[in-house]
């Protein structure tokens, strides 16, 4: 039996730390080629997006695979184009990673013929998924958005923070771009119910700044993202623990694509596959059927089914099928779970071609989702955050029935 008192902690980083940097531009070089490819009337479909992105000190280095409309030439100034463009909203202008000055090298090359061949449709053969793998789906009633309040919560706080940094409010314009936040949560009877310690590290552009200043500029910004009496006089605070945080982003630290995939799920409160989403077309199904997962598990706790639900599902390159479709209710279900593996893959085809038909994926979606989290976000009117939707809900509770 699953224990119903319990501490958990889950982290969030800021859009400006390293990785995060990374995830960014890498995503909005998948955007680029959406657009490009409506602009030149290629087939969305046909879009193949593989992309890294290594941030240092001044140097930014973008490699991958890739399928463009654009030429060799437009292909390296476009990207080099919006990775400044995406360097600069995030905030950084300082000497050691600056959007103008730092040096970027797109090392950008064609898709493998060999991959291609598994991906691609041809003759009778349907397109496969982009590679092996396995994929999660979660979704709980601990938060109006269903997810695990921990990460949620650690979410909201540098959302709060960076929306007042950028305005210049509440005496955040002191603050850099880089920053990072932890929640651990106090449950009772399996309910979130407080916080029990709060960490929260941001850069600052001031030297002379004390972690004492830094926390009267914080604090009240962190309250506000908790529940009501959440924060009492028990919590215990770690603001800028170390001291000075002047050195940040990838001047501080070297940053990747991809390094954050906790974060950018369930912050530990459910399995992850293993696969990160930044900066891959919707055929790779580390992102696609991931999406298409955390959909149908939001989809039966807003039927009411459970008040927990883990999807896991499968595939092989090539294959367009899952080779497995898991539910598991954690106890809290009002209907069987081999029920539910059966019906969901008939409310939803689960292909790659499905997953992104069923969720509108092949579009410029993606270059929001690189901080913050994939999911708990807002359903978007242009198609972002689409399988945020809970519109397959009634369909699931009536094929159920």
């Amino acid at each position: 039996m699953a224990r119903s008192s319990y501490l958990f902690t889950s982290e969030s980083v800021s859009e400006g730390h390293p990785d995060k940097v990374c995830d960014r531009i890498s995503d909005e070089v998948v955007d680029l080629f959406f657009r490009e490819a409506a602009k030149a009337g290629m087939d969305a479909a046909q879009v193949r997006v593989a992309c890294e992105t290594l941030a240092t000190t001044n140097r930014v280095v973008i490699a991958g695979e890739v399928r463009t409309s654009l030429t060799e030439k437009q292909m390296k100034s476009k990207v080099k184009s919006v990775a400044r463009k995406a360097i600069k909203a995030i905030g950084y202008e300082q000497d050691g990673f600056h959007w103008k000055k730092a040096k970027i090298d797109v090392l950008l090359h064609p898709q493998s013929a060999h991959i291609a061949q598994g991906v691609d449709a041809s003759g009778n053969k349907d397109e496969g998924a982009g590679d092996q793998g396995i994929m999660f789906g979660y979704a709980c009633k601990e938060t109006p958005d269903l997810m695990p309040a921990p990460i949620y919560y650690s979410h909201k706080i540098l959302e709060l923070l960076t929306a007042a940094r950028k305005k210049g409010e509440r005496g955040c314009g002191v603050l850099g771009p880089d920053a990072k936040s932890q929640v651990t949560v106090k449950y009772e009877n399996g309910k979130p119910v407080g916080v029990t310690q709060i960490v929260l590290s941001t850069q600052h552009l001031d030297e002379k700044l004390t972690s004492e200043d830094i926390r009267k500029i914080v604090e009240p910004i962190i309250v506000e993202a908790l529940p009501q009496g959440w924060v009492t006089k028990d919590t215990v605070w770690h603001v800028n623990p170390t001291g000075a945080f002047v050195i940040g982003g990838p001047d501080g630290d070297a940053g990747l694509t991809g390094r954050k995939i906790i974060v950018d799920t369930y912050g530990g409160a459910a399995p992850h596959g293993g696969g990160a989403f930044s900066g891959k077309d919707p055929t790779k199904v580390d992102r696609s059927a991931a999406y298409a997962a955390r959909y149908l598990a939001k989809n039966v706790v807003a039927a009411g089914l459970a008040e927990r639900c883990t999807i896991q599902v499968s595939y092989a390159i090539g294959v367009a099928k899952p080779l497995s479709v898991y539910v598991d209710l954690h106890g809290t279900g009002k209907v069987d779970e081999a029920v539910l593996e059966k019906v969901l893959p008939e409310l939803m085809d689960l292909s790659p071609r499905g997953i992104r038909t069923h969720l509108n994926l092949n579009r410029p979606i993606y270059a929001r989702t690189a901080a913050y989290g994939h999911f708990g976000r807002k359903a978007a009117r242009d198609g972002g955050f689409s399988w945020e939707k809970t519109d397959l809900a009634a369909a699931i509770k009536k094929a159920v029935a």
